[in-house]
């Protein structure tokens, strides 16, 4: 259906560069999604565990996507003048490190689930006696974070320690990458070089509080305060872009994908709380104005700001360090599958895993063990299993690391959740989503309209042009009806699983200790 002559909608653009794909999104001033263009690119494995991105191919696939989406949203009779500003949200933690004045890359971007700092984490912890980087930050001593990749950088790559000390390189995440090269590389030479507080608070170097760089923690990590990028608000007006299909265009709106989806998910009071299946899964709760401490793994994290003089919610978060990265694993490494949706039709033709577990540790475990010693382990395999088990099995793995998570923020003293909100890619599959609810014995909400992280980024960068007056304008929109997975299974099968679940996961851990690779 073609839009009318007449058309008088407002139109908000959305940059979603997630970690094995970017997508280009735009929305309506009603939240409803018109056109949208996405595509996977590389990802670089120069060792076992090691895990990297070309920084310019992060910029080209954008672009190729937002070429793209803007054709379709023109042949379907949409004028591009009507899109009034953009939003970014982005795979968080990865970091880079670049050449302030030539904007030339250091070294390829260091992945999130990267693993090669784990000797470093070693020591570092070692180092932090009195547990300080946790109660600045709210976030435990990990590879996962920007802060160990960083220190690794500086530590290894003599030309990167160089060129910081001569004051030449910077350090950023995604978001300061897309937006740095967008805006200034081809204009001003350095005047755009921000990250948003949902960014920074992911880097270890971020005060929890006071959201500025906490002078200890860069002391701690040797990191010098002018390589990185100035903290800024979720939702406000970055610069214009300079170049490319976006030329002319402001950034209104910055957000870490799983923040963004947070948003999208509009998880505005305390208690609401949303799961992202996607790359890893991320759940977080909305815990108010106040960070809380966690004493059973979870991180403490900020969930947004929309807006400079807006205030601060905070959020306790889960992280799964592998969702949907299993399934593509299953694509890519075995050939299990051509597609990923095709894991849910495998995992449908049997009606349980015939006793396989697949605890999908490529990275360690993430939240609430965080244990960097596992590794991926395929337990309970017998001649009676075939594909179809360990694709059930690859879904069930996240359903449980989810439920862990929960079983964590409950005991952190929060109220218990009566519903959890579902996004991302691994979403889709119905089977998947009835697996969660029987597992958490909790109904699973999917939204019609599944692409929350764009619409994260779109809803902040809308409410800084003005698009949106408030948080609560947005309420009125996303009215299309969700679909609500309900718990089939009674408590005591639910409970033997989890046993069985927590005995797989067990048998994950300590593996480097038996076979390790040098950093």
């Amino acid at each position: 259906m073609q839009a009318s002559t007449e058309d008088t909608t407002t139109y908000i653009g959305a940059i979603d560069a997630g970690t094995t794909s970017a997508r280009f999104l735009i929305f309506t001033d009603k939240g409803k999604l018109v056109a949208s263009h996405q595509l996977e690119f590389e990802q670089i494995y120069p060792r076992p565990g090691w895990i990297e991105h070309d920084p310019q191919v992060l910029v080209d696939v954008v672009n190729e996507c937002a070429t793209v989406a803007i054709r379709k949203f023109g042949m379907m009779g949409y004028d591009s003048a009507k899109i009034r500003a953009i939003g970014i949200s982005n795979q968080r933690e990865t970091t880079l490190v670049w050449d302030r004045e030539t904007g030339e890359p250091l070294y390829n971007a260091i992945v999130w689930g990267d693993g090669r700092t784990n000797n470093t984490v070693r020591r570092l912890k070692t180092k932090d006696k009195e547990g300080r980087v946790s109660k600045l930050c709210g976030l435990p001593i990990h590879n996962y974070f920007s802060a160990v990749k960083m220190y690794w950088l500086m530590h290894h790559k003599k030309d990167i320690k160089k060129a910081i000390n001569d004051k030449r390189a910077v350090f950023g995440t995604v978001d300061s990458w897309l937006i740095w090269y967008s805006i200034v590389k081809n204009l001003t030479g350095g005047k755009a070089f921000v990250t948003d507080v949902t960014n920074a608070c992911r880097t270890m170097l971020m005060n929890l509080e006071t959201r500025k760089w906490d002078p200890e923690l860069l002391s701690f990590f040797d990191i010098p305060e002018d390589a990185l990028p100035k903290i800024v608000s979720s939702a406000e007006h970055y610069g214009t872009v300079n170049d490319g299909p976006l030329e002319g265009l402001p950034i209104m709106g910055c957000l870490g994908d799983q923040q963004a989806a947070f948003v999208g998910q509009r998880c505005f009071q305390p208690g609401e709380a949303k799961n992202t299946y996607g790359t890893g899964a991320f759940l977080l709760l909305n815990v108010g104005d106040k960070p809380v401490s966690s004493n059973n793994g979870l991180l403490s994290t900020v969930g947004y700001q929309l807006g400079k003089d807006a205030p601060v919610t905070y959020a306790l978060e889960g992280s799964i360090s592998v969702a949907g990265a299993a399934v593509n694993w299953l694509r890519n490494n075995l050939g299990m599958i051509k597609e990923p949706k095709d894991v849910s039709e495998l995992a449908s033709q049997v009606h349980d895993t015939g006793g396989v577990m697949f605890v999908t540790a490529f990275s360690g475990l993430f939240a609430p063990y965080w244990r960097d010693d596992a590794r991926a382990t395929l337990v309970g395999l017998t001649q009676y299993t075939n594909k179809c088990h360990i694709a059930r099995a690859t879904l069930e793995a996240v359903c449980y690391s989810t439920r862990a998570i929960l079983d964590a923020m409950t005991e952190d003293g929060n109220v218990p959740l009566k519903l959890l909100k579902a996004d991302g890619g691994m979403s889709n599959s119905d089977i998947c989503m009835q697996i969660q609810a029987d597992i958490l014995g909790i109904p699973v909400e999917r939204p019609a309209m599944r692409e929350t992280t764009g619409f994260g980024a779109a809803l902040a960068a809308g409410l800084a042009i003005g698009v949106w007056k408030d948080i609560d304008t947005i309420h009125d929109y996303q009215d299309e009806k969700a679909d609500v997975f309900q718990p089939n299974w009674d408590d005591s099968e639910r409970e033997h699983s989890l046993a069985v679940w927590n005995a797989a996961v067990q048998r994950s851990m300590g593996w480097t200790d038996v076979y390790h690779s040098e950093e």
